[in-house]
């Protein structure tokens, strides 16, 4: 049995507290709500395994996403703090609340839930999940801010832990992603029924999500034979996507759908005339060039599964669509696994491996978004991508074509996580094959998240210059 929001919150209701404060958009500091009478460490694990799912969920599907949404062209703020975010206009306290999910919500929690799990008794999947999880958390840590704790983290004696080098980050990621793939093999320590809100603890899922994870932060680093071979063993189909679950009140809902429904913050932001450009295939179609649609794809199916109109604004569809109330939101996906197995290829120069892998997600396309309206994604042949092909009109090379293609396919179906932040800063300097997002506010596009304030006065440790707004990560320099 898996749980939704609601049952899993009854289970750890101070989480709960921090998604209700979170979704409104508050961004002053939360310490008050982690001090909880029904402190962690005198839980069962399994209760704190919930705990530390929800914290995951909302540090991956809540306001982060808004922010990253910004700073990757997606969105487009208009009042309030999402209007300061659009014109770059960031202070570092603007990020307190994401590094408090990070190190509070998830690492921390994540330390308490091991613990215990051991002295529990608890060996194998249940500790597989966690190290899972906390992989995750620190992973997008370090794609946001660069240099962040890692062997120090989570332990509250630790007043001032040591900020670890982005690079090294990286490698530690993937040794921790390791252990949990031994972890989980060993087929015992599994979870009781309805602690784990994502696959009820079944192992093979998680090995496979695992995998596509380091994919992820190889792809992140540029190693793409690494990147294809850990792709290779992930997330084979739809069905495995890590996702969080909802329901149908408003307490369990998707967190977008909160956001602009409940919260009612649709005066606050829009979807991008930019990324909608890409997807309207109407004559309303702000920037008709930019329309992806071609003979073999019409996007309109996808457009309307994906978006609505709200106050003479276009926002994400919180109707039937990518954002309605009891719409799972996927945190790690098939889609994504596949588009590393295709811009990995593409990037080795193994071209036609790079358009099966594209094909096989654009199959997946089709058959999820046909009940939606006008759908179509026929199979793409490497001559498609040639000079004069029908996606290679200006004279690229077939890598090139190919590769912007993919690109593109990633900005879309990734629509709503944090990988396309990732993907902006990434491909910054490929100017003939990254998606051409222009700046909001001078000629340059963020490229990290600032060390928090909250973090800036309490530990010596933070580097020191604090890098600003566009300044880099390693990664990305």
């Amino acid at each position: 049995m898996i749980l939704t929001f609601k049952k899993s919150i009854m289970k750890f209701k101070h989480i709960f507290i921090l998604i209700t404060f979170l979704t409104i958009g508050c961004e002053k500091g939360i310490d008050e709500l982690n001090d909880n009478p029904n402190s962690p460490t005198s839980a069962n694990y399994d209760l704190i395994l919930t705990g530390v799912e929800i914290g995951n969920a909302v540090l991956q599907t809540g306001e982060m996403v808004r922010k990253t949404g910004i700073f990757s062209g997606q969105y487009t703020g208009l009042d309030r703090a999402h209007l300061t975010y659009t014109t770059y206009s960031v202070a570092s306290s603007s990020f307190n609340s994401q590094w408090n999910e990070v190190y509070v919500d998830v690492v921390s929690n994540s330390r308490v839930a091991e613990s215990v799990a051991i002295e529990q008794g608890v060996d194998g999947i249940g500790i597989g999940i966690i190290k899972v999880i906390r992989a995750m958390a620190l992973g997008t840590a370090t794609s946001m801010w660069g240099d962040i704790p890692f062997d120090d983290a989570g332990y509250p004696d630790i007043e001032n832990p040591t900020f670890e080098s982005q690079t090294v980050v990286y490698q530690k990621l993937q040794q921790l992603l390791d252990e949990a793939i031994l972890d989980l093999s060993k087929g015992s320590g599994r979870p009781p029924s309805g602690a784990d809100i994502h696959f009820d603890g079944s192992p093979s899922e998680w090995i496979a999500v695992a995998n596509t994870l380091k994919a992820r932060y190889y792809l992140h680093t540029k190693d793409y034979n690494s990147a294809t071979t850990y792709a290779s063993l992930g997330i084979s189909s739809s069905s495995g996507n890590l996702a969080v679950p909802h329901g149908s009140s408003n307490d369990d809902a998707n967190l977008t759908y909160q956001f602009f429904e409940i919260g009612v913050r649709g005066s606050d932001l829009k979807v991008s005339d930019f990324l909608l450009s890409m997807m309207d295939s109407t004559i309303s179609n702000v920037s008709p060039a930019n329309y992806r649609g071609n003979t073999k794809t019409n996007e309109t199916a996808r457009y309307a599964f994906m978006f609505r109109s709200s106050g003479g604004e276009i926002i994400p569809n919180t109707v039937n669509g990518i954002s309605a109330t009891d719409q799972s939101a996927n945190m790690v996906s098939y889609a994504e696994n596949q588009l590393i197995l295709a811009e990995s290829a593409v990037r080795l120069g193994f071209l036609e491996s790079g358009v099966t892998a594209l094909n096989a997600h654009r199959s997946n396309l089709l058959s999820t978004m046909s009940s939606f309206g006008a759908a179509k994604y026929d199979a793409y042949q490497l001559s498609d991508f040639e000079n004069g092909g029908i996606e290679n009109t200006d004279g690229l090379s077939t890598a090139n074509s190919l590769l912007r293609e993919i690109l593109e396919e990633r900005y879309v179906s990734l629509f709503n996580t944090t990988e396309n932040f990732s993907d902006t800063r990434r491909t910054d300097g490929e100017s003939l094959v990254r998606v051409q997002v222009i700046p909001n506010n001078g000629t340059d596009l963020p490229q990290r998240f600032l060390y928090p304030q909250t973090e800036v006065d309490r530990n010596s440790n933070v580097p020191n210059p604090i890098p600003g707004f566009f300044e880099p990560t390693t990664v990305n320099q």
